[in-house]
Order: structure tokens, then C-alpha cells, then sequence
């Protein structure tokens, strides 16, 4: 059946926007909007569910564009569905400050679920918002009341097929049979380098039916063949999808479509005239017809929508009040109201309570504390459970056709956080993943992008230095705490014993808007003595633990399971009358927030006498110690013994530092 010339001639639409845009900004990728529109006009006229008067609105369809090299093809389609993207938005497409900037972003442009570029993190993304729609259904639907009920839709070109995050969470989805996850796959077998056939000959149709999903295949530019499959994609309820979509990039023009040369770069003004002949259109570049604004407007149609979900959602509030308000609360993002002061009762008890404990145990005893108060508490590690002890008690695993509480994402470290991502943007739920400290760096991308959104999602990750001991420098970070806390907007927590640990967890909880990394040990730490000042000073990211016995003369600054080491170091210096002061800092990046005379407090400026410990890399410690200070870590990588063995080999003891501080002072 030939495709109406209407249909054609909104998706042209797309295509005259995004040649424009790239053009005008002498920047950008004209291909994939305009191979991929017919896609785009099929899904978002006929099937998407959303309203453009409310952006945020809670039950509505996701859509993500993990190809976000092409977002003009996103920003046409939510100028042409009456978001607030004007004209002159997309004329500003890649200038600084502008709704439309050259990936799409979160918070710059309504419409726009989450940030993609790195290739395979938005389909990823996009698991965690199935896997968050799924599992909040089945805490709160109640027979009759649905109302937790979108889909989740996800272009993808062949990029983010090839990236190897698209196996650890596509084999996830087919396992969790999120049936309402759809995906539509730009097959057009041109990436920048050319065509694909010389690197990229997967069968993706058996590689995905592998995975457990429904695989359809259809020409990309039939719209009556896209919209037969975006039914039967929406009918399947065990499965997720992947339409096939064989299409041409850069569609339309001339003499560059189904090239490399109509990917990363504009038409070009000569291309663009033949192309508006070859599409008959007749306009000039940013102008449409009334009828075409009219056609694609979406604004009535959402109003409807939402207002009918609102109506469901009034009835499930007469129903079921009690869930009805802790759905809203999850879903805005708020904490219980007694949060804080229960999560401040357990801290002060567990500094009562005292006691050596390894602090990835003392994390495992706060998780335990803090879910019953936290039911959106969504936790998950990559096949290290009983090890990285996450698992809390009434913990249940997601599973194919049961609610849970927790996820066992399997060998997935990339895989996971890019999900955990997806699932805190979704909202209902405070994600937190974990695994080994070293094997972080699988992760690292996802928890740069994590941060770059400003998402909470809590990074657990134990075996936190040389301390682990026998697996030896494969195992043993020594660079990645520096990495992490060079992170922007990411809060590195490194806590020396349960009361730090402890604290740590809340303020990650509290967090709204920066991810956080809590660092742990495998050993046992020993408890510290503290007042309640030093107790509630430890939010503070940085406080005094043990204060000078007469006048200041030098300060050893440490974390983590060098904090023991370092009040070992103190007592001995101050039975040998030099007066020393220990700085536990769990959380640098938050302590460097506090008010100049918190911190002149805590590391008077006029003390260069400075010591530093810490069993990671040397040189992030220069910026508190300055360059005539000293600092006791790793410059090397580690080596495979007991772990006693190996603090001496690499000299980070009690006696180095004794031996730093007297050298200064």
C-alpha cells in the first residue's frame, strides 16, 4: 500500500527542520532524523503517550533517542508536538545556552528524558525505565487501577548495537521480559567510517531472539508497515521488541543519502536545494505550513490523556489512600517525613554502640536500618552480593513474573549503573548498584553520566585498596578514588567505621541531586570515640576526630581504614609532646563546600606542617597539604600478599607517618 502523501509530508517535515538546523549551525548529523523520521512519525503521532503542556507528567510514555548524535530529529519532533521548542530554538541548535544543544541534554529541553551521546547508555537507559515501570506496577496496581501504565520506547542506530554495553542490558530485558520496552533499530549500515559491512556483521535478528525478544523486521520508510509493527510490538506483553527498521541515511538527498557523507556533517547549501526539489517543498528554511503545525500538534490529545489518568487516579485514591499517597510521594521525589530524624537516631546509636567492624559490614547493618524506613530503595549489585553485602533482610530479587525489591544484575558493572541511571530518572525509587572498587572502571561512563544529570543513584563499592590483599594489583585500586572525586557533581564518601558509614548512607539518601559513591573496606576497622558534635560534623565531609594536646604543631589528614593508622600515629606523637590533631575527611568535594571558617577550623591555614594518608594514589592529597607537605599512599600499583604484608611493603604504617610528621614539624 503506497504511504499517503500526507503521512510522507509530516515526516518530510522532520527531515527540512533537522538539514536546516545543521546547516544554520555549520554543525552536526543530518542522517539519522532524516532516515529514521517516517519512524518517528508513525510513533509519535499514533502511538506515544504524552502531553505536551506537562513535560513531567508521571504516566507518561518515555521515549529516548540513544543515537543522540541526531538530536535534531528529537527537537523537531517536540517543536512540531507543541513543546516549548520554538523556532528560534532550533535556529540557536548547538549555540551556547540554547534549548537544543548538539546532544540531547536533561534540563535544557522539556521533553527530554534523559541525557545520551555515549553510545548504548540511552537504550540502557531505557531498561531502567522498564524495569522501574514494571516494578512500581507491581507495588502499587491494584485490580481496576492501573495506574502505573506507559511504555518505554528507544531509537538506536548501529553504534549502539556494537557498543558492548547493548549486550549486558538487552540480555537483561529478555531475561526480566520487560514486554513493554520497544525499541526501533535505525538499520541503515553506515556509521562515520562508512559502511558497516567491513566491522559490523552481526546477525541481530537471532542475536536479540537469543536474548528472549520479539524481533520484527520492516522497510523504515513504509509507515503502514512501521505502524503494523508498533502494534504487534505493543500486544506482546512477555517480551521486549526490536523493530528491524531498514532505512536509508540521510534520506532524500540526492547524491548523499545512504552515505557517510550525509552523517556527521551538514548538506551543504547546493545539496539542500536539490534536496527540497526532490521532496517538493517548496518552503524556505524554519517555515511550515498551518496545516502541518495542526497535524502534528499533540497538545488535545495529551490534555486528554492526562486528564482521564487523573480521573483513575482519583478513583485509586478512594480506594486505596494510604497507597495512593505513598505512590505520590515516591514519585515526587520526598522523603518520608520522619526520615531524618530516625535515620539521626540510628547514627547516634551505632556510635554507641562502638565495635570493630569491616565498613562494608557496617554498610550492609545501615542498609538493613534504612530500608524499612526507605521502601523505594532499589538495590543491586553485579554478582557480588556476599561480598560487596548488599543484600538486606526481605530483600527479593526481580524476577520474570514476580515484584521484588532488589535486582541481581549479574556480571553487568557498565550494564548496571547506566540502568540504575534510567531508573532513578524514571522516579519512584533510590537506586544503588555495587561491585569492587577497581571494576568501577567497567562502570565509569554510566557514573559520568549519572552525575552530569545530577541523578541520585547510591555507587557501592567495597575492596576499597591494597587491603583486599591476595587477588593482588588486578584487584586492588589505586587510581580510582581520585577518578571519582574529580568527578563533577559526584559526592565520594570513604568512611573509617560504622558511625561514618552509617552517616554516609543518609546524606547519599539525602542527596537529591548528586549521585554518591560510598567507598568501603574488606577489613575490619576499628571503632573511633567521638562527641555529638564530632558525630553530626561528620556531614560536614571533613571534622577534627582527635584534637591537639597543647599547641598545634602538625595535622594528619586521613580516610577510611587509614584513620586507625593515622590514631595510632597521633598517640604516639603526642606522648612524644608534639602537639598533632587527626582530620578524618570522609567526603572531601563536601567539605571544600563549607564556609571558609568551618574550614580554617578544622586546617588552620597557618599550619604547613601537613600529613596526608590514604592507601590510594599520592597526588589528589597535594591540594590539602600543599607542595611542602607530605603524603603517605600508593605511587605504584599493588602486588598479591596478605594485607598486613602489603602495608609495610608500600610503607603506608604507623611509623611512616610518625616519622613525615617529625620531619615537619
Amino acid at each position: 500500500m503506497p504511504t499517503p502523501i500526507n503521512e510522507r509530508k509530516l515526516a518530510n517535515a522532520i527531515r527540512v527542520l533537522s538539514f536546516d538546523a545543521v546547516q544554520k549551525a555549520n554543525s552536526g548529523h543530518p542522517g539519522a532524523p532524516m532516515g529514521m523520521a517516517d519512524i518517528a512519525e508513525v510513533l509519535w503521532r499514533k502511538f506515544l503517550k504524552h502531553n505536551p503542556a506537562d513535560p513531567n507528567w508521571h504516566n507518561r510514555d518515555r521515549f529516548v533517542l540513544s543515537n543522540g548524535h541526531g538530536s535534531m530529529l528529537i527537537y523537531s519532533l517536540l517543536h512540531l508536538s507543541g513543546y516549548d521548542v520554538s523556532v528560534d530554538d532550533l535556529k540557536g541548535f548547538r549555540q551556547l545556552h540554547s534549548k537544543t544543544p548538539g546532544h540531547p541534554e536533561l534540563g535544557y529541553t522539556p521533553g527530554v528524558e534523559t541525557t545520551t551521546g555515549p553510545l548504548g547508555q540511552g537504550i540502557a537507559n531505557a531498561v531502567g525505565f522498564a524495569i522501574a515501570e514494571k516494578t512500581l506496577a507491581a507495588q502499587f496496581n491494584r485490580d481496576g487501577h492501573n495506574v502505573v501504565d506507559h511504555h518505554t520506547y528507544a531509537f538506536l542506530g548501529d553504534g549502539c548495537l556494537m557498543e558492548g554495553i547493548s549486550h549486558e542490558v538487552c540480555s537483561l530485558a529478555g531475561t526480566l521480559a520487560l514486554g513493554k520496552l520497544v525499541f526501533f533499530y535505525d538499520d541503515n549500515g553506515i556509521s562515520i567510517d562508512g559502511n558497516v559491512e567491513g566491522w559490523f556483521t552481526d546477525d541481530t535478528e537471532a542475536r536479540f531472539e537469543s536474548y528472549g525478544w520479539q524481533v520484527i523486521k520492516v522497510d523504515g520508510h513504509d509507515t503502514d508497515a512501521i505502524t503494523r509493527a508498533t502494534e504487534q510490538a505493543i500486544a506482546e506483553t512477555t517480551k521486549p521488541s526490536l523493530i528491524i527498521c531498514k532505512t536509508t541515511i540521510g534520506a532524500g538527498s540526492p547524491n548523499k543519502q545512504g552515505l557517510a557523507a550525509s552523517h556527521g556533517a551538514p548538506l551543504g547549501d547546493d545539496e539542500i536545494a536539490l534536496t527540497r526539489d526532490a521532496l517538493s517543498w517548496k518552503h524556505a528554511p524554519f517555515e511550515l505550513d498551518d496545516e502541518i503545525y495542526e497535524a502534528w500538534d499533540a497538545k488535545a490529545k495529551g490534555d486528554v490523556q492526562q486528564k482521564n489518568w487523573d480521573a483513575d487516579f482519583e478513583a485509586y485514591k478512594k480506594a486505596y489512600p494510604e497507597l495512593a499517597a505513598e505512590l505520590s510521594r515516591r514519585l515526587n521525589g520526598e522523603l518520608p517525613a520522619d526520615f531524618a530524624s530516625q535515620a539521626q537516631a540510628y547514627i547516634q546509636q551505632t556510635q554507641e554502640a562502638g565495635g570493630d567492624v569491616a565498613s562494608r559490614k557496617a554498610s550492609q547493618n545501615a542498609i538493613n536500618s534504612l530500608q524499612p524506613l526507605l521502601p523505594e530503595l532499589l538495590g543491586g549489585s553485579a554478582d557480588l552480593a556476599g561480598s560487596n553485602l548488599t543484600l538486606f533482610k526481605g530483600a527479593k530479587g526481580i524476577e520474570k513474573d514476580a515484584d521484588g525489591n532488589y535486582i541481581y544484575y549479574g556480571v553487568r558493572e557498565f550494564g548496571m549503573t547506566a540502568i540504575a541511571n534510567g531508573i532513578a530518572l524514571h522516579g519512584g525509587f533510590i537506586p544503588y548498584v555495587a561491585t569492587f572498587l577497581m571494576f568501577m572502571e567497567y562502570a565509569r561512563n554510566a557514573v559520568r553520566m549519572g552525575a552530569l544529570m545530577k541523578q541520585r543513584v547510591i555507587h557501592v563499592y567495597t575492596h576499597d585498596s591494597i587491603g583486599l590483599g591476595e587477588d593482588g594489583p588486578t584487584h586492588q585500586p589505586v587510581e580510582q578514588l581520585t577518578s571519582l572525586r574529580t568527578t563533577p557533581n559526584l559526592r565520594t564518601w570513604r568512611p573509617c567505621d560504622a558511625t561514618e558509614s552509617a552517616s554516609a548512607w543518609v546524606e547519599a539518601i539525602k542527596s537529591e541531586n548528586n549521585p554518591s559513591a560510598l567507598i568501603f573496606s574488606r577489613q575490619s576497622l576499628p571503632h573511633q570515640a567521638r562527641d555529638s558534635e564530632q558525630v553530626d560534623n561528620i556531614t560536614k565531609g571533613g571534622y577534627v576526630l582527635a584534637k591537639e594536646q597543647g599547641e598545634l604543631q602538625a595535622i594528619i589528614i586521613a580516610t577510611g581504614s587509614e584513620v586507625g593508622l593515622a590514631m595510632e600515629a597521633y598517640e604516639a606523637l603526642s606522648a612524644n609532646g608534639v602537639g598533632v590533631r587527626v582530620v578524618s575527611m570522609p567526603c572531601a568535594e563536601i567539605f571544600v563546600e563549607q564556609d571558609a571558617i568551618y574550614r580554617e577550623a578544622v586546617l588552620p591555614a597557618n599550619i604547613r606542617a601537613r600529613v596526608a594518608v590514604e592507601a590510594a594514589h599520592v597526588d589528589y592529597w597535594y591540594k590539602f597539604v600543599g607542595l611542602d607537605g607530605k603524603v603517605i599512599g600508593m605511587t605504584t600499583y599493588g602486588e598479591s600478599a596478605p594485607a598486613d604484608q602489603l602495608y609495610k611493603e608500600f610503607g603506608i604504617t604507623t611509623d611512616a607517618v610518625v616519622e613525615a610528621v617529625n620531619s615537619l614539624v
